[in-house]
């Protein structure tokens, strides 16, 4: 069984904790980590702009790109060390929803975690790239709460009852 785990920051606890639940020892547990090419892009960009071409060595987009590769190996080492099993660490830099699923093709699991608002039920609770995973995922999905789930209290009421037809 290959297992893929969507590796998050703010969310990957919930989903190592839940891989190693719901899975055996003897499967093919990979730990995912998609970084996104935006904000360094971004200070790139800003950089170029205000102080012109040419000046690299001080490029803040740079030296982001050097952070966000050192920050993903040490969030994939800390997902690593909390599953206490073997498994492969695999970092992909792009649009995170189209790269998730470019990664679980051939899976036959994919764990994520809510991202959205987890203050109550609802599909709120799910952030854009999840939403996008979720609905085209191509193998079975474990969606998990980073933190135990609301009330079912916070459900929205039902809508109103349609008005009554008039002849």
């Amino acid at each position: 069984m290959r297992v893929i785990v969507w590796i998050a920051e703010g969310t990957w606890p919930a989903c190592v904790d839940a891989a190693r639940a719901h899975t055996s020892d003897d499967s093919g547990v990979v730990l995912l980590h998609v970084s996104s090419p935006d904000v360094p892009g971004i200070a790139h960009g800003a950089y170029a702009g205000l102080l012109g071409r040419g000046h690299n060595e001080r490029d803040p987009g740079t030296r982001l790109e050097e952070l966000g590769v050192t920050s993903a190996a040490l969030l994939l080492d800390a997902a690593a060390e909390r599953l206490r099993r073997p498994c492969v660490r695999m970092e992909r830099t792009g649009r995170p929803e189209q790269e998730v699923i470019a990664a679980v093709e051939g899976a036959d699991l994919l764990v994520l975690a809510r991202d959205g608002d987890r203050s109550r039920l609802g599909p709120r609770s799910l952030g854009h790239a999840s939403r996008f995973v979720l609905d085209h995922a191509p193998c079975p999905v474990l969606l998990v709460w980073p933190e135990p789930a609301p009330d079912t209290r916070t459900l929205p009421p039902p809508p109103p009852p349609p008005p009554p037809h008039h002849r």
